[in-house]
């Protein structure tokens, strides 16, 4: 537990004052955040704000995370690497997106088939290498099992595994990067399922096979509390971005950002054994990304008719004369019931069984 706490401490300290240095640094060299024309009116005021903020928060959790394992003098899990390795690696693909719009001064970055093809090199190669590296008990990052709530007698096969995480990395990834469209929207709701992931690793451990032997509902899960001091960190790292970023934001977290987070609480997801929980759990970018599948869908099969004002959702409720912060106060309380209802789940089946 202290390590959970000096991880998240940290990493709240080196993003809650490293990121004003950052924006400083930014602003010097003109890496401003472009703005489409096509978008709410209200936005072009934040032209010229400096993005990929993303770095600060990936900077701050990996040293956050680095320097309590050495206070703590605990090993540094397989499980927390490889996440850690496919943040990073989600992150470079953002940072060349964000880095390219900057350049170019419009909002063409990469295209969308590289950014996805850069995704799911990363998430693949996180699925293939997380089912490698067994411990003494045979555990390896991640389970051959589909998981809900924990792992279920569901045997998926190593291609099979390596598809699904392909799927939910690159699926949550774009969730968030949908979501971060107003100030502070998609920090406020990350550090909540970040939160939920710390309690469900320190419960995990607590009930693992390895600590309570005698239990026959204990949880098969390697590193679960390594995962929450993970966990824990950007949960840290993104609340003290937040105090930058929230409205009006300082700065954006940027395609780095997003799809860092995403990726990390796919990551996190997947090495807890909770992998469809993280559908309640990360509710708000479910709700997000559905919104903007429906508008095409509906835009489709009606020959240009639209089914919101625009998409994602949150655009929606600008053009219908919402606030920017009244959104995003409502969508963090839609973010907090998701997460409520995903840990709601969680303790019903250790309950139940």
């Amino acid at each position: 537990m202290k390590e959970i706490l000096i991880a998240g401490a940290l990493a709240l300290f080196f993003s809650l004052f490293g990121t004003p240095i950052f924006i400083k640094f930014l602003a010097r060299r003109g890496y401003g955040q472009f703005i489409r024309d096509d978008g709410p009116s209200s936005h072009h005021t934040k032209r010229g704000t400096p993005t990929m903020g993303g770095i600060m928060i990936i900077f701050s959790v990996i040293l956050a995370y680095l320097i309590a394992h050495l206070i703590s003098g605990n090993t540094i899990s397989v499980s927390a690497i490889l996440v850690l390795s496919l943040v990073v690696a989600l992150g470079f693909v953002g940072f060349l997106d964000d880095y390219m719009k900057i350049t170019r001064q419009n909002s063409r970055g990469i295209s969308a088939k590289q950014k996805i093809f850069g995704q799911v090199v990363a998430a693949s190669t996180f699925g293939y290498l997380g089912l490698k590296y067994p411990d003494k008990d045979s555990l390896t990052p991640i389970s051959l099992q589909l998981s809900t709530v924990r792992d279920t007698s569901i045997t998926l096969g190593v291609v099979a595994v390596v598809i699904w995480v392909a799927f939910m990395v690159t699926a949550t990834s774009n969730g968030v990067n949908l979501a971060d469209g107003l100030d502070g929207l998609a920090t406020g709701a990350s550090v909540m399922t970040f939160i939920a992931f710390v309690l469900i690793g320190v419960w995990e451990f607590g009930q693992s096979c390895a600590v309570a032997i005698s239990n026959p509902n204990c949880y098969q899960v390697r590193d679960p509390l390594d995962l929450a001091v993970l966990a824990a960190a950007f949960a840290g790292s993104c609340t003290g971005f937040l105090w930058w970023n929230a409205s009006p934001a300082k700065i954006f977290m940027g395609d780095a950002g997003s799809l860092a987070l995403g990726g990390a609480l796919a990551g996190i997801a997947t090495s807890l054994r909770v992998q469809l929980l993280l559908i309640p759990l990360g509710g708000l970018f479910v709700i997000i990304t559905l919104s903007v599948a429906l508008q095409v869908i509906y835009f489709k099969m009606t020959g240009g008719k639209r089914l919101f004002k625009m998409a994602p959702l949150q655009h929606h409720f600008e053009l219908m004369g919402w606030g920017e912060v009244t959104i995003v106060l409502r969508f963090w309380i839609i973010a907090g019931l998701s997460v409520a209802v995903g840990l709601a789940l969680f303790y019903t089946q250790w309950v139940a069984s």
